[in-house]
């Protein structure tokens, strides 16, 4: 039985050139890997407002949804990852421990000497870079 992939978001939080990431905690899955703050879309919830509340659960930040920027499977193949650049708006890290278990705001060449899902790479060495340059 082929199942589609659940649509999840990843929220790319961009302030003053560095990228929000997180670990995910000990003792999870994934754990000790980092990317962005990312999390499933909710049955009818538009994938921007996913964005928001996702970042909202995981850190305790404020950020504006800009733009989709790039979408990719999982490394479990079990979800389509939507890819948002956002804005930091406000607020004070304040991580959800079962969630997340540290977080860093990282310059680009910071990102390749964490622990990262391959599956990213590909975003980080061809998407980011071009985030970053905006303002």
């Amino acid at each position: 039985m082929n199942l589609m992939p659940i649509d999840a978001v990843v929220a790319v939080i961009v302030n003053d050139g560095k990228t929000l990431f997180i670990a995910r905690p000990p003792g999870g899955p994934w754990s000790g890997r980092w990317g962005p703050v990312s999390g499933k879309v909710e049955p009818g919830e538009e994938q921007a407002a996913a964005v928001a509340r996702e970042t909202m659960e995981e850190v305790g930040l404020v950020v504006k949804p800009i733009a989709k920027v790039w979408e990719n499977p999982s490394t479990s193949g079990r979800y389509c990852l939507h890819w948002w650049h956002a804005e930091y708006v406000s607020g004070e890290l304040v991580l959800d421990p079962r969630e997340v278990g540290e977080a860093r705001w990282l310059a680009l060449q910071e990102i390749f000497m964490l622990p990262i899902f391959e599956g990213d790479r590909e975003f980080y060495e061809d998407i980011l870079p071009d985030l970053l340059k905006e303002k």
